[in-house]
């Protein structure tokens, strides 16, 4: 039998403090179910952040009295559609005429239906949550024998709401193993976001040098590089996001912007050309 993972959660308790909830109400809605939390070691209730989320979300639809059948079916799609990490502290969720409505990187969306329409700041919670981040670190450290797996699951778990802590459960992860592609990947990223250049692009080659193909390392280093000032690198880790993916549009549009700097305009429009077609 596989070993469960020890990954802590948040508590029932825990939950209706941050979420504006009784506890009854907590479980009523799991009753109900609008979502599947996880269950710990004496059977009780775990909760993710993205379950925080789903559960505010659940919350304001029943205040402006939208059906239950409804609500499940929103629900359903948005814990699916749900990002995990940093991105996630980024949407807005709001319920606009009985309607789950999600704003990610200006554009809304709608869960139920999935379509672009046009509240709730999910980095609010994530603040309110943070400060619980620590006892969580504690919790896994203290657990008996961690591995590298219940550490990066931690990482993952607490980068929306505490990236710092975060950081740290992903530097333990690779403590006992260094080889973990995963854990370099999204350590990178959080180097990359606090500025620290060096250290990103240092943990992007080792996930590149484990996982030779994975385009979201190329085009995280290509993005370090070019962040640095290193433009022909950056050129050279696009191009190997997109032999590795050739639908990775984000490389294709960086490139343009440095052909352009570089004064190469004809090669700059080929590639804004191919960054269009791909997101049309």
């Amino acid at each position: 039998m596989p070993r469960a993972s020890i990954l802590p959660g948040y508590s029932t308790a825990e939950v209706a403090r941050l979420v504006g909830l009784s506890q009854q109400k907590v479980r009523s809605y799991v009753k109900s179910g609008f979502l599947e939390p996880r269950r710990g070691p004496r059977d009780e209730y775990r909760f993710s952040f993205q379950d925080l989320v789903v559960l505010r979300t659940a919350r304001d639809l029943v205040k402006n009295r939208v059906p239950a059948r409804r609500i499940r079916k929103a629900l359903a799609t948005l814990s699916k559609r749900l990002p995990r990490g940093r991105s996630l502290a980024e949407l807005r969720i709001a319920a606009e005429g009985g309607e789950v409505v999600v704003r990610e990187d200006g554009e809304a969306w709608n869960p139920e239906s999935g379509q672009l329409v046009l509240d709730f700041r999910v980095a609010e919670l994530a603040r309110r949550a943070g400060a619980l981040a620590p006892a969580m670190i504690e919790k896994v450290g203290s657990s008996e024998s961690p591995t590298a797996e219940d550490w990066c699951d931690l990482g993952l778990e607490l980068e929306a709401s505490a990236p710092s802590e975060a950081a740290e459960a992903y530097r333990r992860c690779l403590v006992i193993e260094p080889g973990h592609a995963d854990a370099h990947l999204n350590l990178g990223r959080l180097y990359h976001e606090e500025g620290r250049l060096k250290m990103a692009e240092e943990h992007y080659r080792q996930a590149l040098i484990l996982r030779p193909h994975d385009a979201t390392a190329a085009f995280n280093l290509g993005v370090a590089y070019q962040d640095a000032g290193r433009l022909e690198e950056a050129l050279s880790a696009y191009r190997r996001a997109v032999d590795a993916d050739s639908n990775t549009a984000d490389a294709y549009f960086n490139m343009s912007g440095i052909y352009e700097e570089l004064g190469k305009r004809a090669t700059a429009f080929q590639n804004l050309r191919i960054y269009k077609k791909l997101t049309e």
